[in-house]
């Protein structure tokens, strides 16, 4: 019986695998917290040696901390149904969460430190409280209350980096970063109770692939903000309006090359597994670095749209160069997850990007971001040449297969 009075949060097997509309509006906020994450990138643009790999790491830490409450919320709404107030509340009160913490980015590594923390620990610690106590007697209560017994352990390293000294702060926050996340891939394991299956958790695989995919095209829009802004503001010249195209024609091959067979195909491979749990795993930590890959890139273009013809600058590489290559490899990896096979073109690609880096340290960024759309119009077109008069395969993951015995005893 109690567990009867839980189980009306659960998402039904006939429920809709599209996004709400509150999912929708929820990640508004994570429009505003990915272009702080973006605008974090792009102060680093004049940096050099350990400043710039220092910061670099402080703005990761930030996105992986992110990434986690948007990752988590996510699964929420793939396992529970989000037509229900409860569901719905704990959605609207996550957004609130994750607007403070983007409203506190750009420096929270600094004097907004602690209202950053707070806003985190609230989304982890007391969300899924509120999930437990709505589940009742429901056997998934278990699950959340996992979820606040290890956020709770990581929560004194959090709050120590945002009370002690800013010289602290990056090593605390990224043991207790590791903490949260070693705790998810291990399934939040507690004494007597054991760990979760989160590979055997039956969700809504389709829902799961529409916010990957949702999130991808949030991040390239983040990418075409930046390149209207910047162009918007700098000075119109024949150099500047060359570098506004060039950077808008990679984001169209970033959006061709994602979607092109196995980003398509996302949707089917996540509703035909029989663990969808699994693969759902595997793809949410392959679009965190396709989502990192496209704000790194992003940078690149307001690097290259302000100073099209400028001093080389190795450190830009990073973002001109790096950004794509990152791009490709996590492409690669979602390749993989639907089709059990590597992509040729891809690694094509990032062997070229890699052999023309030296060179590339000593021309104008211009031509950086020249070769690196070149690049990408390549493996666009080797995609293109592959499949031509080819009917669109079937999805054949290797990941995600139900073996004999598999269970969810918290299904």
């Amino acid at each position: 019986m109690a567990a009867g009075r839980g189980a009306d949060l659960l998402r039904p097997p006939t429920s809709s695998g599209r996004a709400t509309f509150l999912e929708l509006f929820f990640d508004l906020a994570f429009v505003v917290a990915l272009t702080r994450v973006s605008q974090r990138f792009a102060d680093l643009s004049n940096d050099t040696g350990w400043a710039l790999i220092a910061g670099f790491g402080r703005t990761l830490l930030l996105f992986l901390a992110l990434w986690l409450i948007w990752s988590h919320t996510t699964w929420i709404t793939s396992r529970y149904e989000p037509e229900r107030s409860i569901i719905q509340a704990v959605v609207v009160g996550t957004m609130f969460a994750a607007l403070v913490m983007a409203v506190t980015l750009p420096r929270a590594m600094e004097e907004r430190a602690l209202p950053f923390a707070v806003a985190y620990l609230m989304v982890m610690v007391v969300r899924p409280l509120v999930v437990a106590a709505a589940l009742r007697g429901h056997p998934r209560r278990l699950v959340p209350f996992r979820l606040a017994a290890w956020a709770a352990a990581s929560a004194p390293l959090w709050l120590a980096g945002a009370l002690g000294p800013d010289w602290l702060r990056l090593p605390l926050w990224a043991a207790a970063l590791a903490v949260d996340y070693l705790a998810w891939g291990l399934g939040w394991p507690l004494p007597r109770l054991g760990a979760a299956a989160v590979g055997r958790w039956r969700i809504i695989g389709e829902h799961l692939a529409d916010r990957h995919q949702q999130i991808y095209l949030i991040a390239l829009g983040e990418s075409i903000f930046v390149i209207g802004t910047v162009f918007n503001g700098t000075d119109y010249s024949a150099k500047r309006t060359a570098a506004f195209g060039v950077a808008f024609a990679t984001s169209a091959l970033l959006w061709r090359i994602y979607f092109h067979r196995a980003g398509l195909l996302l949707t089917e491979a996540l509703g035909r597994a029989g663990m969808p749990g699994r693969l759902g795993t595997a793809s949410e930590r392959t679009h965190a670095l396709i989502v990192l890959s496209v704000l790194v890139t992003a940078v690149g273009y307001e690097l290259v749209i302000d100073h099209p013809y400028g001093s080389p600058r190795p450190s830009w590489l990073l973002f001109v160069v790096g950004g794509p290559v990152l791009f490709l490899v996590a492409r690669v990896r979602l390749e993989y997850e639907i089709f059990g096979r590597v992509s040729r073109s891809r690694m094509i690609g990032v062997v070229a990007l890699l052999l023309f880096t030296p060179a590339l340290a000593r021309w104008v960024p211009m031509v950086g971001l020249s070769v690196v759309a070149g690049v990408l119009a390549l493996v666009a077109l080797l995609d293109a040449l592959r499949s031509r008069g080819r009917p669109l395969e079937v999805s054949a993951s290797p990941i995600g297969r139900e073996a004999s015995g598999d269970r969810d005893s918290e299904a």
